[in-house]
């Protein structure tokens, strides 16, 4: 398989590659306009393509971009999928309808960002904002250094991060960072006060697509944890033993969980999928994030660092400075060699194969 064809250099061309691959395929799409432009001056949206009936028992969301630069992996697994008949053919045999949801976050996607366009983590932005928001006392003692005033850091901010990994360990350290803060909004893993666009755009498609069926599956495509290439199968539920089960049976026993610990993810907070419920309360859900691993943890965080410091300051940075910086964000979350691109998409195909089956009445 020549993988590479479906992967793309810029949200341009990935979201070119997209609907012409849905047309391909006999299919429309529905494209809900962003209300910005993107880096080049391109339009943005998340785009909406369905195959099957509308009252299907069952459906099978396959989504990209939640985190906007991510999108580049998750744009190339969508466009193999429209690209296999048999994806296509196991899903009508089987009664499934599938829904491809391209540029969650395309504001993120166009920038090389993994937030928003309000600088929110999409994945940590699913609360009731009328009630509390979730604290998290360990980002507040470390963000002053996460995200410092000049970069590259000094050494003093290297060794305030250091000193709390002796203490706490590196895991706390993924923890802190990563779960979803509420109270810096210039720093990491915001979660925002209020939906954001695509919060808001991603519950009107929920809506209109996923409130007829008795059967809902959802694979929701990630980039930047564990080995390079390897597509972790996290499970993307309530924490709930029956839907866990239901998950290992369908994706296997390698399905880990953020909520006993075997994920190579911390637990997080104000989770996107909780959507489903929500929106989708008559049908049975079922889901995993596909989690494709890049480079080491330590060299994700640090890309993000530099890319907040960049957002932050960017009257301070030359354009050297910037481009190089704007680079390894990229290459944080999106490895642009065919051997990974070929792993990427067998594994984003066997996984779809698994879920259809799963899904069949």
């Amino acid at each position: 398989m020549d993988a590479g064809r479906f992967f793309a250099q810029t949200y341009a061309e990935a979201r070119g590659k997209f609907l012409a691959a849905v047309d391909a395929a006999g299919g429309d799409v529905h494209s809900h306009a962003h209300p910005l432009l993107g880096r080049d001056g391109e339009a943005l949206a998340m785009d909406v393509a369905r195959f099957g009936a509308h009252d299907a028992p069952a459906l099978l969301i396959v989504s990209s971009a939640c985190h906007g630069v991510e999108g580049f992996c998750g744009s190339g697994v969508q466009g193999a999928l429209l690209a296999d008949p048999g994806v296509h053919a196991a899903a009508r045999d089987a009664g499934v309808a599938l829904l491809y949801i391209h540029g969650l976050n395309p504001w993120g996607f166009s920038w090389w960002r993994r937030t928003t366009q309000e600088n929110v983590d999409l994945n940590r932005n699913f609360h009731d904002f009328h009630a509390p928001l979730p604290a998290n006392q360990a980002y507040d003692r470390l963000a002053h250094l996460l995200v410092p005033p000049a970069w590259p850091p000094s050494s003093e901010v290297q060794a305030g991060i250091a000193a709390f990994v002796a203490e706490h360990g590196e895991r706390a350290l993924q923890a802190a960072v990563s779960s979803g803060q509420y109270d810096h909004p210039e720093g990491l893993f915001y979660g925002g006060r209020a939906p954001t666009w695509s919060h808001a755009t991603l519950r009107h498609v929920l809506q209109e697509h996923a409130r007829r069926c008795r059967r809902l599956g959802w694979i929701d495509l990630h980039t930047g944890l564990g080995p390079s290439g390897h597509g972790e199968r996290i499970f993307a539920c309530r924490d709930d033993a029956a839907a866990l089960a239901r998950a290992r049976d369908w994706w296997g026993p390698q399905v880990t969980s953020i909520y006993d610990g075997s994920s190579s993810s911390a637990l997080l907070t104000g989770l996107m999928w909780m959507a489903a419920y929500e929106e989708c309360p008559q049908a049975e859900y079922t889901g995993i994030a596909l989690e494709y691993g890049t480079v080491p943890m330590a060299e994700v965080i640090d890309a993000l660092r530099a890319d907040q410091w960049l957002e932050n300051h960017p009257e301070v940075a030359d354009e050297a400075t910037r481009r190089a910086i704007k680079r390894r964000t990229r290459d944080a979350f999106y490895t642009d060699t065919d051997e990974w691109k070929r792993r990427i998409v067998e594994q984003g195909l066997d996984a779809v194969h698994a879920a259809v089956r799963g899904l069949r009445g």
